[in-house]
């Protein structure tokens, strides 16, 4: 499943890009899902996430407006309950279903379908 925790960690190794990362995300359809909340998961992930991508993406899909800027947010956050439930939203309720991946480099765009991201390189990509 496409989960914004997901298109975070994903990049573009298409021969040749040298800045693959990070991947755009528009979407056409998302959901959002009931996932246990664990607290301590969040804070295990917080410190490998890129928090201004993850902003970005929440943002370009209508999920973004509880979480705060990523100049406001620092690791005294992960003690904070009402971030963590924001943040533990964000990461894993919300699921594309239908959009697209786009390389920051070349501008391909890796098609996202029934919650499936197709990151298949063609041929000439490898």
């Amino acid at each position: 499943m496409v989960k914004l925790l997901t298109t975070n960690l994903l990049q573009s190794h298409i021969k040749g890009v040298k800045n693959g990362y990070p991947l755009g995300l528009s979407a056409t359809e998302i959901k959002e899902t009931n996932v246990d909340y664990d607290p301590d998961f969040l804070r295990a992930t917080f410190g490998r996430l890129d928090y201004g991508v993850l902003k970005g993406h929440a943002d370009s899909l209508g999920v973004g407006a509880e979480l705060p800027g990523p100049d406001h947010v620092h690791e005294g956050l992960l003690n904070d309950e009402d971030f963590l439930r924001k943040l533990h939203h964000a990461l894993l309720e919300v699921v594309v279903v239908q959009g697209e991946l786009v390389c920051p480099e070349t501008g391909r765009k890796f098609p996202i379908s029934d919650c499936i991201a197709n990151l298949m390189l063609h041929e000439d990509e490898v």
